[in-house]
C-alpha cells in the first residue's frame, strides 16, 4: 500500500511589530550618551575646582556641563541658590561626575588606577596628582591629591611582572613594598635578578 507522502510545511516566525520612529515633535532635542557607570565624587565646595584641576592633568579630557542648585530644597541641602550642585567631566574617555554635597570623607578604600606606560609617564602623573596632598599617604605607588583623593600610579610593565609566576615576582614585588613612587629600572631590576 503506497503512502501519501505529507508536503513539509514551513512555520513563519512570528512577526515583530515594526520599529515606530518617533515625530520630530516627539523626539527629544538633544540625545545624550549616558555612561551606564560613573564615578562620583562628594566635594564641600570644590566641585568645579577639583574637577578643572583633573581635566588640566589627564589627556584627552574635558568639562562637561555645571548644574546649580535651585531655590527649592534649601531647606533640606543649606546650599545658597546658584552654588554648583555638580560639575561633569571626562577624564581618558571615562565619564565623573564632581558634586557638592553632604560633608563626606574620601578614603583610601576607593582609589583610581592610573596605569602609566614608561617612568616618564610615571614621573608626570606622580608630581601633578601628588601636588599638595599628603605625603604621608604616599606608599607602593599610591598618593593622595590636595582633594583628599586616592590614587595608583602603576607602570604597566610593573602589572606584568606581578602576574607572572616564580621568583621574579616575588622580587619585584619585595622591590616595590618600600617605595613611593615607583621606579621602573629597579623593579625590572628585581625581577631578572639583578
Amino acid at each position: 500500500m503506497a503512502t501519501k507522502k505529507r508536503k513539509a510545511t514551513r512555520k513563519t516566525p512570528a512577526r515583530k511589530p515594526p520599529i515606530r520612529k518617533l515625530s520630530s515633535q516627539t523626539q527629544p532635542q538633544q540625545q545624550s550618551r549616558i555612561q551606564s557607570l560613573s564615578p562620583c565624587l562628594t566635594f564641600q565646595g570644590e566641585a568645579e575646582q577639583a574637577a578643572r584641576y583633573y581635566v588640566s592633568i589627564f589627556k584627552r579630557s574635558k568639562m562637561g556641563p555645571i548644574l546649580r542648585y535651585p531655590a527649592a530644597g534649601r531647606e533640606i541641602h543649606g546650599q545658597p541658590e546658584g552654588t554648583v550642585l555638580t560639575a561633569e567631566f571626562t577624564l581618558d574617555g571615562i565619564d565623573f561626575v564632581a558634586l557638592n554635597g553632604p560633608p563626606f570623607k574620601f578614603s583610601e578604600a576607593i582609589s583610581f588606577q592610573v596605569f602609566c606606560r614608561d617612568q616618564a609617564e610615571v614621573d608626570y602623573y606622580w608630581e601633578k596628582l601628588g601636588a599638595g596632598g599628603d605625603p604621608k599617604a604616599q606608599q607602593c605607588g599610591w598618593l593622595k591629591d590636595k582633594f583628599g583623593v586616592s590614587w595608583q600610579v602603576v607602570p604597566e610593565v610593573m602589572m606584568k611582572m606581578l602576574k607572572s609566576k616564580g621568583p621574579g615576582m616575588e622580587r619585584a614585588f619585595m622591590a616595590m613594598m618600600p617605595m613611593k613612587k615607583l621606579d621602573i629600572a629597579t623593579l625590572e631590576r628585581a625581577f631578572r635578578g639583578k
